[in-house]
């Protein structure tokens, strides 16, 4: 191995560090902060359910950014911390370029929804957003027919498919409006985003390609179809 091959390599396995840590360090922050709101309510006896979203009434929309962070008790936030924490990896990991927004406008759409529909009461905890990210995984990678992202939707739905009932008022003390919200406006980003993200991997531009597809790739054309034996189309 030459020495121009060897700073490659090193330059790659830093920037896959880089990579790694990113994908991993937003999702921590997020379930830390969580808890962290969490501990400073129980702690010092605080009671932050008046800050979570109340339908059609004015002062309930500031719940719409608050109450993702406000849970009613240790089994509560603890059932939704490792879906947070996995859904959102993917989410970076695999839609590094919209993560954010899809973020941004979830917590807004999943907040407004729950808000429009919900009945009279204080809608508090991350359920709504986990089944935004559950939705938007899913069809994104049905929407966008790429096979490493199809997978995605495959484990997402093996993960957490059953929780799909849970969007039905079947247990009285459960946001299932907040379900229902998060997973209709993950349906709504997914269907609004993959149509540029499809062209995009059509084209093959801002595309992450791993080693082992390169091979596979050369059995498709630039429009997705297969091709039997490719060194004859070269």
């Amino acid at each position: 191995m030459t020495s121009q091959e060897q700073n490659i390599n090193s330059t790659a396995k830093k920037t896959d560090k880089k990579a790694l840590a990113y994908y991993i360090f937003y999702p921590l922050l997020f379930v830390f902060f969580m808890w962290l709101i969490f501990w400073i309510e129980d702690t010092f006896h605080f009671n932050f359910n008046r800050y979570g979203i109340y339908p059609r009434r004015v002062s309930g929309l500031q719940g719409i950014i608050f109450s993702p962070f406000i849970h009613s008790g240790f089994s509560h936030i603890l059932n939704n911390s490792l879906p947070l924490f996995i859904l959102t990896s993917f989410l970076f990991y695999h839609y590094k370029r919209i993560a954010w927004k899809i973020l941004f406008w979830g917590l807004l759409l999943t907040g407004f929804l729950t808000w429009l529909i919900g009945r009279p009461s204080y809608h508090i905890g991350m359920s709504g957003i986990i089944y935004m990210l559950i939705s938007f995984l899913f069809f994104s990678g049905v929407f966008i027919g790429y096979y490493r992202l199809i997978a995605v939707s495959l484990i997402v739905v093996f993960l957490y498919g059953s929780l799909i009932w849970f969007m039905f008022p079947l247990v009285k003390q459960m946001s299932w409006e907040g379900h229902l919200s998060g997973f209709i406006t993950g349906l709504f980003l997914s269907i609004i985003f993959s149509k540029n993200l499809k062209k995009q991997y059509r084209i093959k531009k801002m595309v992450k390609i791993y080693p082992e597809d390169v091979e596979f790739l050369k059995h498709f054309d630039e429009k997705g179809n297969f091709i039997e034996k490719p060194e004859q189309n070269i």
